[in-house]
């Protein structure tokens, strides 16, 4: 009786745990506790009975579901009815869709809901926990089980879980399991939270809850008597599976991977012991000068002591050649300057018309302010790249972005139902969510009328849109933000619940959607009562990193800012829309500005246009040109006032030299004007830069002719019956060849500079080069006439701005020297030229710069390009301190490549069956070393998502079998019964699923064009639909692209290395495709993002620098051999000091924090320009000195052609280059007040201190005396009759 008793209570608990027994079977409908389902929650009749043997139709769908628990029709026992395998295959189809690229994986998935389903020992390894009463359309009340608790063992468990945490989706580049574990993402997904994940059936997926109970094996503390755990066999995922699926790829699991070699070690620093190995070097070479120098001392004494006591040494054929070459170009130039100061009436008007004719080529100057056309070759690489890019695909979306901090707000803890305790920090809170929200919905709310569509514009008309490109709603377009996880909805984001977990009951709101839609982006349904999506209201996920910034570990509540981001389309300049979308941000900008002046406003933040950029140069460009106009206005005041004489009180107004001051000044500004308009004439476009480096250049090299001249011409006395214009031509007769030296090896360099295959560099060369030949040529003619003109104004003792008032005080008998000969004559060159100075002047700062020169950072942030009041410098520290990734850089293929053959996808792909060395394989093992690859994320891959796509087991890809539309590719939602039902491909028997060629072509379209959704999230739409172009005709693929991630850039030298690491790696994946049957031996893969075509210079910008530097000192030494009479030794030294001037100004500028790159490249090569100046003269009245020792020639030379050179070079430049410090740009502070000043003073430096030094060693030593020589030297004659005498 006991027994009996015992046995109808087991009947009615259901309590029993028995093999071979079902605790429910058959479907009963609909889950009456499920709300919001995103699929039909159908759940089981509660139903104790034996397994059921499986035949017919029903083992079909058995073995084709769980194909793990099949043994054979007859022989297969089983707890699920058919309409239950039929609700079970249709759950599986949408995990499948993500898991279905790695075979094991989705098989261990499968299995686990399998053996809960459909086990015939399901008694054994369950517990129902609660049921529900469901009336059957029959009108029937029967019990549903809604509520169960399974055990399984924690060895299947964390098998099943190993073999899927890995399987990426390739669209994201994330992880799969990212979607599948609820609120923590994959960082924090165990196998535990990933099964409570699939049984929470607030998720929308989950059809009833599951308890999942997990285990070690052989425990049975906790299980109910009888009840056993689920301890199936699970694959690792680099096993095949008993249905013939392959062993998942290295990109899903690391135990299929290969054995990749580590990356080489990074050079280590060049050391020699603990001492920096070009320290060291510069030391002893420093040393080994050192000891040169003091024994060339020693023997130039010794031998100059034997020479004593011996005869004179005859002259030398360099001294005749020098003596000749000098006497020619004096009598050449002496003849000429006679002439254009006899008729200047007649000589500057025919200047001015030369000036004209070709400065009237101005009105047609085309002036380039586009970076890349500025500082990229039209052949360079990237412009090429840049080129196919722009050619195929569309160009990179134009962003408007907004970073907002609200650093004063306290942080707050938040007790989660969920979650548990959260740290929210200050600015994640809801009013200034709501805040954010509004301004984002004032934005959007953009309109305004536009001429070039004529009518009324808003957002929608340049939006990107993703997931509708062809006609966008608003709502269509893509804004990514923080209130996009609640669709921009103030209801949702004001949605309170309560909600009961656990016997708990609390409210849930906001902060736990927030919670759960940063760790699950992807979910369309969070596991809150509240039951809302998380993707954005135009259609697609808004992933953590673009909504917040500012965290660590992702800890995303703990985030410092919001990130508010509006994407256009970009159009090309010419496009009408382009227009469009500028005034657009027009319109951005004004709000963002006004919001920020507004008292009310609780956020900090900083914004940017996608045309902020421009906007910028252009407007401080705009403001700093009166700074400009305020230097050169200091200079032309110097040059006016230092160029008079100044005898006497009386005699000022008559001795000033204001208009000639004037005069020189607008030479120069007349050469410049030429040289533009000749280039603008032959269709050379200038640019801003030499607007401004130019003018300054010539006035540097103008304003020292002029000093030179005039200076002599003061100096000098007009000998007894010499007329003045026989005067002015004697003195331009002793000066001319000097000044042609200087200005003929300039104007070589700067056109030999012209060779430079960057365009910026290059168009400067060529203005360059004319301006200052043009400059030399008017100083000899115009400047000439003028001074000759002054002259007579002088003579007649006319003041200089009323000419008809005349001064009664004579002009002075003597020479005027000035001030300056005199403190250089008496005081500087005998201080400098003791036998004590000279011994170590300047090797010491030579050597040490040589040691900084290999230090110097190559480079131009872009953020320098911006003046210091701008916006975009707030904009850009937000950049680098809150955004957590870096650009995207796509990977493209060109034309030549089979991408239908069977090889051709495994040689791309990186799921089952694919190489493991595959393209995008490579990208992932790229990924595992991001510190030295700068790629932190492995790049979408639309080949294997299109495989995922294809496969029979996702509903992605089916045919139409009845209606219309017969014959024709089905998408996933379409929900007719029966329409559907045959799949594009049929389950491969090797279980690697590769299309036919004939497929292949079919199905592209339609997977390109198939918007991605939670039936068929391998959709192409959005993700891929612009990332493939096929021929027209032959349908072949002839570019595609493979989007990655940088990691963080956050200077040129990153973006730079950044762009060097994507080039080598591509190269490598370009030679093996090309092993690939039928691939062409041009086809080609590159890396290409948008910042590429800016920093490609940097990678060759030294080499660039070193032949355009090495081309333009070439002439230096060459001109002044010839112009000296084929003087070597004077040629070697000017070049010499030339060099040093060049190498101390690079190596100043590492200590003064100047990068090298393309601006200062071009004031490298003013400098050398510059340097002339104050090299060139001095080391040509070095070498015509007839003094009768080396230290006397240097101490003449230094005080007499050393004072003019310092009054007009250097002194002219300072006053303007000091001015410049005030301009806003950064640009302008750094490489033109900066660089210019450390140019000036270390040429003025050699040209005064060492050079002189250097001449008094090793400059030429001829006995003076004979030949004739000192005769010839120290007069030119002034006429032929003097000359015939």
């Amino acid at each position: 009786m006991f027994l009996l008793y015992l046995c109808l209570l087991q009947v009615l608990t259901g309590a029993q745990h028995e093999p071979g027994y079902c605790s429910f079977y058959e479907d009963c409908g609909l889950n009456p506790a499920v709300e919001g389902a995103l699929i039909p929650p159908r759940v089981p009749c509660k139903d104790y009975r034996k397994a059921v043997n499986v035949t017919g139709d029903h083992y079909e769908l058995f073995k084709s579901v769980c194909p793990m628990l099949a043994h054979g029709e007859g022989k297969t026992l089983a707890c699920c009815s058919f309409r239950q395998l039929t609700a079970l295959q249709s759950s599986l189809t949408l995990s499948k869709a993500v898991l279905i690229r790695c075979p094991s994986c989705a098989d261990n998935f499968a299995h686990i809901h399998c053996a809960t389903t459909c086990s015939p020992n399901q008694s054994q390894i369950l517990k129902i926990t609660k049921t529900a009463n469901i009336t059957q359309p029959a009108g029937m009340v029967k019990e549903a089980v809604v509520g169960y608790e399974a055990y399984v063992s924690t060895s299947f468990s964390d098998a099943s879980f190993r073999s899927c945490k890995n399987v990426r989706i390739p669209a994201t580049g994330g992880y799969a399991i990212a979607t599948m574990c609820g609120r923590y993402g994959a960082t924090l997904c165990t196998p535990q939270r990933w099964l409570d994940f699939q049984g929470d059936s607030s998720n929308g997926l989950a059809p009833l809850d599951i308890n999942f109970k997990l285990l070690p094996d052989g425990q049975t503390a906790g299980l109910p008597p009888g009840a056993v755990l689920f301890a199936g066999t699970a694959l690792n995922c680099n096993e095949t599976t008993p249905t013939g699926g392959e062993a998942c790829s290295c990109q899903d699991c690391e135990q299929s991977c290969p054995a990749v070699p580590q990356p080489p070690p990074l050079p280590e620093p060049f050391m020699i012991g603990r001492l920096d190995g070009v320290l060291v070097i510069c030391i002893i070479v420093f040393s080994c000068i050192f000891l040169l120098l003091i024994c060339y001392v020693i023997l130039e004494y010794t031998i100059r002591y034997q020479k004593s006591k011996g005869a004179r040494k005859d002259v030398t054929c360099s001294d005749k050649a020098s003596l000749a070459t000098q006497e020619f170009l004096g009598s050449l130039f002496q003849t000429w300057g006679t002439i254009m100061a006899r008729y200047p009436l007649i000589v500057l008007p025919v200047c001015l018309v030369v000036v004209l004719a070709f400065a009237v080529g101005i009105k047609d100057i085309e002036l380039t302010t586009d970076p890349v056309q500025l500082w990229s070759a039209p052949q360079s690489r990237a412009m090429r790249e840049k080129a196919f890019h722009d050619a195929n695909f569309d160009p990179f979306y134009r962003t408007n972005q907004l970073i907002l901090t609200a650093p004063d707000r306290p942080s707050h803890y938040y007790d989660s139902l969920l979650f548990g305790e959260q740290n929210f920090s200050g600015i994640i809170s809801k009013d200034l969510i709501i805040e954010l929200l509004e301004l984002q919905q004032k934005i959007q709310a953009i309109e305004f009328w536009s001429d070039e569509l004529n009518r009324t514009a808003s957002l929608k008309d340049v939006c990107y849109a993703p997931l509708n490109p062809d006609n966008p709603s608003l709502t269509d377009c893509a804004v990514n933000s923080l209130p996009q996880y609640f669709q921009n909805s103030m209801d949702n984001l004001n949605a309170q619940v309560n909600m009961t977990e656990l016997g708990v009951t609390k409210e849930v709101d906001w902060r736990d959607h927030f919670i759960y839609c940063v760790n699950s982006p992807l979910s369309f349904k969070d596991i809150t009562a509240l039951g809302m999506s998380c993707m954005a209201d135009y259609g697609g996920p808004v992933f953590p990193f673009l909504a917040v910034g500012g965290y660590e570990n992702e800890e995303y509540t703990t985030a410092e800012a919001l990130i508010l981001t509006f994407s256009l389309n970009n159009y090309a300049r010419t496009d009408v829309k382009f227009k469009v979308a500028e005034e657009w941000e027009r319109g951005f900008l004004e709000i963002v500005q006004e919001y920020q002046k507004n008292p009310n406003t609780n956020f900090t933040f900083a914004y940017m246009a996608e045309r902020s950029l421009e906007d910028e140069i252009n407007r401080t460009t705009a403001e700093d040109i009166p700074i400009f106009m305020i230097s050169y206005a200091v200079i032309f005041l110097y040059i006016a006032v230092a160029l008079g004489e100044y005898s006497s009180c009386k005699r000022i107004l008559v001795d000033s030299k204001f208009l000639v001051g004037l005069g020189g000044i607008l030479v120069v500004g007349c050469s410049v004007m030429a040289s533009m308009g000749f280039y603008a004439w032959i269709g050379i476009p200038s640019s801003l830069v030499i607007l401004q480096v130019v003018p300054f250049l010539v006035l540097a090299v103008g304003a020292d002719n002029i000093f030179i001249f005039v200076l002599e011409y003061q100096r000098d006395m007009r000998r007894t019956g010499e007329k003045r214009e026989e005067h002015i031509g004697r003195v331009l007769g002793n000066v001319a060849p000097s000044m042609l030296l200087c200005s003929l090896s300039e104007s070589v360099c700067f056109f030999l500079g012209a060779l430079s295959t960057m365009p910026a560099v290059k168009s400067f060369a060529l203005y360059a080069a004319l301006a200052v030949l043009m400059d030399f040529i008017l100083q000899m003619t115009a400047f000439v006439a003028l001074l000759s003109l002054d002259a007579r104004r002088q003579d007649a003792n006319r003041c200089e701005i009323a000419c008809c008032v005349t001064v009664k005080t004579p002009h002075p008998s003597e020479p005027n020297q000035g001030v300056l000969l005199p403190l250089m004559k008496k005081y500087y060159a005998p201080a400098l030229l003791n036998p004590v100075s000279r011994m170590v002047v300047f090797l010491a700062t030579f050597c040490a710069c040589v040691f900084l020169l290999f230090h110097v950072k190559v480079g131009l942030n872009q953020e320098l390009a911006m003046p210091s009041d701008s916006y975009m410098l707030d904009y850009f520290a937000y950049l680098y301190k809150y955004f957590e990734v870096g650009v995207p850089t796509y990977f493209i293929t060109t034309k030549g490549f089979n991408f239908t053959s069977e090889e051709g996808i495994n040689a791309v792909c990186s799921s089952v069956g694919c190489d493991q060395f595959s393209f995008t394989q490579k990208l992932r093992y790229a990924t595992e070393y991001p510190e030295r690859s700068y790629l932190a994320i492995p790049a979408s891959s639309w080949v294997d998502d299109y495989i995922d796509w294809l496969n029979p087991g996702s509903k992605c890809c089916r045919i139409y079998t009845a209606g219309p539309n017969k014959g024709e590719f089905c998408p996933a939602n379409e929900t007719g019964l029966f329409m559907c039902t045959k799949k594009c491909m049929s389950i491969p028997q090797n279980g690697v699923l590769r299309p036919s060629v004939e497929e292949f072509n079919r199905f592209l379209p339609d997977f390109l064009s198939n918007r991605p959704d939670l039936q068929c999230p391998k959709g192409g739409l959005g993700a891929y639909d612009k990332a493939v172009v096929r021929d027209k005709e032959t349908g072949e693929i002839i570019a595609s692209r493979f989007m990655a991630y940088h990691t963080p850039l956050v200077n040129s030298q990153e973006f730079t290395a950044a762009l060097e690491k994507a080039r080598e790696l591509a190269h490598n994946i370009t030679m093996t495709m090309r092993n690939v049957t039928g691939t062409s031996q041009d086809f080609e893969v590159f890396p290409y993002t948008v910042t590429y075509v800016y920093y490609e210079q940097y990678l060759t910008i030294v080499n660039e620098g070193l032949f355009n530097i090495g081309v333009c000192l070439l002439p230096t030494f060459v001109v002044c051999c010839i112009l000296l009479g084929m003087d070597f030794r004077s040629g070697f030294l000017n070049l010499l000091t030339i060099v040093m001037i060049t190498v101390d100004t690079v190596g100043v500028m590492t200590l003064w924090g100047i990068d090298f790159n393309a601006v200062s490249l071009i004031n490298l090569v003013t400098a050398v320009g510059i340097s002339v100046e104050f090299v060139s003269h001095l080391t040509r009245s070095f070498a015509l000195s007839i003094r009768p020792t080396k230290v006397e020639r240097a101490k003449e030379a230094t005080a007499n052609m050393g004072s003019a050179v310092f009054a007009g070079v250097a002194m002219t430049n300072l006053p303007g280059i000091v001015v410049l410090a005030l301009a806003k740009a950064q640009l302008i502070q750094i490489f033109f007040f900066r660089l210019n000043l450390v140019i000036t003073l270390l040429g003025m430096a050699h040209g005064l201190i060492f050079l002189p030094v250097l001449l008094s060693f090793f400059g030429m030593l001829t006995d003076k005396e004979e030949g004739g020589i000192r005769h010839v030297r120290t007069r030119v004659p002034s006429t032929k009759e003097e000359k015939k005498t």
